[in-house]
């Protein structure tokens, strides 16, 4: 995909941002919830846990509106996580967790760590991307995007850690 393709996606969707960029906790607790009593019940036939991916999967799909006022509520949900981090001494802190299905090509790109791989992205995905790359990193922000887990051995859930502190550890 071109740079100018790329851009004309991220600033297509720059004009799209919100509150729920990042999952909200309650979002992020029901499908948790949901995925921890299918697991217990181990009743495969149930589908409770495809369920809930499935559900998390269409409500992420889904731009949300950007306006003033949320991308400020935005930075303070995000301010507030990162000072949680920073008062434990952490140096980043997972802001999204978001099910590799909000990539165009699952997580591919950036498992193997090709420079375009936010161009994969999808949703509010995008969106988080974005907000990072327009408010947060020009704050000195870093962003790491990585797999956070590998079931059966393939690609899982990718994660978004913002990062500060000592770069060249």
């Amino acid at each position: 995909m071109s740079q100018s393709t790329i851009q004309q996606r991220s600033s297509d969707s720059a004009q799209e941002l919100g509150d729920e960029t990042f999952m909200s906790a309650a979002e992020l607790r029901n499908y948790m919830m949901e995925t921890m009593m299918a697991k217990a019940s181990k009743d495969t036939g149930s589908g409770r846990a495809e369920k809930a991916r499935e559900d998390l999967i269409k409500s992420l799909m889904q731009p949300i509106p950007v306006t003033p006022e949320k991308i400020a509520e935005v930075k303070r949900r995000v301010l507030g996580q990162l000072r949680n981090a920073a008062v434990k001494g952490d140096k980043e802190a997972l802001v999204m967790r978001f099910p590799n299905e909000l990539c165009t090509d699952k997580g591919r790109a950036l498992n193997n760590l090709e420079k375009e791989w936010p161009s994969t992205l999808i949703g509010r995905p995008l969106q988080a991307f974005e907000f990072w790359r327009d408010h947060l990193q020009p704050q000195g922000y870093g962003l790491k995007a990585m797999i956070v887990d590998w079931p059966q051995g393939m690609p899982g859930d990718i994660g978004f850690f913002l990062t500060w502190g000592d770069s060249k550890r």
